[in-house]
């Protein structure tokens, strides 16, 4: 599985932390949505498409929080 995307909403701490990761394996798109940082909750979405990927990540980021998009590193070779 390969990650595209990785957004944050800015802030730290446990409660307040939440991050949406786009990640591909083969033609089967994923959306994961967690809070909490890396011990958090996580909620997983699986999409046909890469178009139904981002209308999902689109709902997910829309809201009150100022979200940033990380960069990803490249895979290893």
């Amino acid at each position: 599985m390969e990650q595209r995307k990785h957004w944050w909403n800015g802030k730290w701490g446990r409660i307040a932390r939440k991050d949406v990761f786009l990640r591909v394996s083969g033609d089967q798109w994923y959306v994961e949505s967690r809070d909490g940082g890396a011990d958090g909750v996580s909620h997983f979405y699986e999409c046909a498409s890469e178009d139904a990927a981002l209308d999902k990540v689109r709902a997910l980021l829309s809201g009150p929080d100022e979200w940033r998009e990380l960069s990803v590193r490249p895979p290893a070779r």
